[in-house]
């Protein structure tokens, strides 16, 4: 029995050693700033292909078989801003900067400068949103923008991500159907 409590004080010890010694884990990027690099990568596909549009492009919208109802151009650019604006406010806890409607943008909204100039502006406002994610407010229960209940600012992050690169997707088809390669595939 003595010979057993002396080899666990023998381990204990000799984990408390090991445990000073070792250094933390190196940490590459903050929590905010890992996910703002990955919501700028999508907006570095994004933005250009918009820009690749002429502005005759942007009332541009398929209308033939399962395309029927969709959004033109520059609609999709101004949902993905509106809803930059508006999950970003939801991560800072604040109201939306600019208009966002009912995730639509502002209709008024049509020339390509004006929509690009909204688009962006929304990014920069994501971006601050990113980076005001950290260790302690991560995940913690904030109110979904989404209908009722909780999420938290990493899933909202999440969603800014796939959101951009879901309509990305939708305007590579647009841009092809108007015989423009897409900025990404040149």
């Amino acid at each position: 029995m003595l010979r057993n409590a002396t080899i666990l004080a023998a381990l204990l010890a000799a984990t408390q050693v090991l445990a000073q010694n070792s250094e933390p884990p190196k940490v590459v990027k903050a929590l905010g700033a890992t996910l703002d690099g990955s919501l700028a990568l999508a907006e570095k596909q994004f933005v250009p292909a918009l820009e690749a549009m002429p502005e005759g492009g942007f009332a541009f919208a398929p209308t033939a078989g399962e395309f029927k109802g969709v959004r033109n151009v520059a609609a999709q650019a101004r949902h993905v801003g509106a809803i930059n604006y508006w999950v970003g406010s939801v991560i800072l806890g604040e109201k939306p900067p600019a208009e966002v409607g009912k995730g639509d943008g502002p209709e008024a909204l049509k020339s390509k400068a004006e929509v690009m100039a909204y688009l962006k502006a929304s990014y920069a406002y994501a971006h601050k949103a990113l980076n005001s994610i950290n260790d302690k407010n991560a995940l913690v229960a904030i109110k979904s923008p989404f209908g009722s209940g909780d999420t938290s600012r990493v899933t909202l992050a999440n969603i800014l991500l796939a959101h951009t690169m879901d309509h990305y997707g939708q305007v590579v088809v647009y841009l092809r159907m108007n015989g423009i390669v897409p900025p990404a595939s040149r």
